[in-house]
This record gives structure tokens, sequence and C-alpha cells, in this order.
């Protein structure tokens, strides 16, 4: 999803122009997970924010489509900060993909309300011509990615026994990115028993001994 930034008219309006964005954005992401995608209306979301107009939302974002990038782009910005925090601490592969899944599963936990609209908005959102625009194979081949290069480095060091790497990651990615599904038949899962489930199964399909 691509997301074009507005340019303000000033830039001695600038700070207070990103502020209202936020403050947008957030409302936004806010009446999605409460209301859901459908009745998340510009009305909606002015009233949120506390705006006296949606107005106010037209002149930050061209439309729909904009408003809806920033707030999946808002999210995702707001994992990648967590993640990158929690994994640098790892000190080995084995290490660094037991926190990988633990911290996602985690933040998944404590962020349900984010969690809740972004599922909304990928199940929901289409573009004016129709498409999923909320589906960024992009975003999606970079979280794959980051555990694969996991993965790798497990192998080259010895602690991953020989296996399809892609494989082995796009199956981790989409045991965490199913968590938020979960919660919404099942909302008093316990999130980190299923993280260290999730840890032990991968654990024990990867390493190279007993």
């Amino acid at each position: 999803m691509q997301v074009i930034r507005g340019e303000e008219p000033s830039s001695g309006r600038s700070f207070t122009g990103a502020a209202r964005r936020s403050q947008i954005i957030a409302a936004t992401i806010e009446t999605i997970a409460e209301l859901g995608y459908s009745q998340a209306s510009f009305a909606r979301i002015a009233e949120r924010a506390g705006l006296s107009s949606t107005r106010l939302i037209s002149y930050h974002f061209a439309g729909k489509d904009e408003l809806m990038g920033a707030a999946v782009a808002e999210v995702y910005g707001h994992i990648g900060q967590f993640m990158a925090e929690r994994m640098a601490g790892a000190t080995c592969a084995r290490d660094a993909l037991r926190t990988y899944i633990t911290a996602l599963a985690g933040y998944i936990a404590d962020n349900r309300p984010r969690m809740r609209a972004m599922m909304e908005i990928f199940l929901n959102f289409r573009g004016e011509d129709g498409a999923s625009d909320s589906y960024d194979a992009g975003d999606d081949n970079d979280a794959i990615g980051h555990v694969q290069r996991i993965l790798r480095d497990g192998q080259r060091s010895g602690e991953f026994r020989d296996f399809d790497t892609f494989v082995m990651a796009a199956t981790v990615q989409r045991s965490l990115d199913g968590l938020p599904f979960l919660l919404e038949t099942r909302p008093d899962l316990d999130l980190a028993a299923c993280a260290e489930e999730l840890v032990t199964l991968f654990d024990l399909a990867t390493r190279s001994g007993p």
C-alpha cells in the first residue's frame, strides 16, 4: 500500500499539521477497532478526534484511500519499532527465533484494538479501483524475509538443520498472523501460552540436534 504524504502549506504550520494528522490517524484506528470498518465514516472519525468538521480530515488526506494507508502505515511502524527494540538483545539464532515469536505474540496481546483495526481494514477496504489495496506484498515479504534471515543464520551456525528457509519462515509468520483472527472467536485466548507452544513447535522443527 502506498502512503501519500501531503505537504503542509507553510513550514510554520508543519508541526501543527503533523500533530493533526496523527490525531486523525489515531481516531481512525480507534473508530475502526470499536465500530468496524463499515461504520467508520469521516463523521464518526471527526467526532472521536474532536474535530469541528470532516473538512479537516479532507484537508490532511486526499480521501479514504490515503487515510486507510496512513492508518496501516502507523500500525506497521509501531510494530516495527517494538520488534526492533526486543530483537536487539538476541544472542543467537535460536534465541532470535524465540524472541521474534514471543515478542510479536506479546504485541498482539497488548494491542488488541490496533490489531482489530488492521484486520477490519484488510478484510473490508477496497480502493477506488475495487482492489484490496490494504494488502502490501512488500510488507509481507519483509516480514517473512526477516524470519528467513534468522533461519539462515541458524543454519550457518549449525543451530538449525537443513530445510527450506522460505517455507519455514512463511509458516512461522502465518502462525503469528493468524492470532488476531483467533482472538475474534476466542477473546480469552492466552497468547503467552500460545507463543510458548509455537516456540516449542518451531524449535523442534528447526534445531539440528536432539
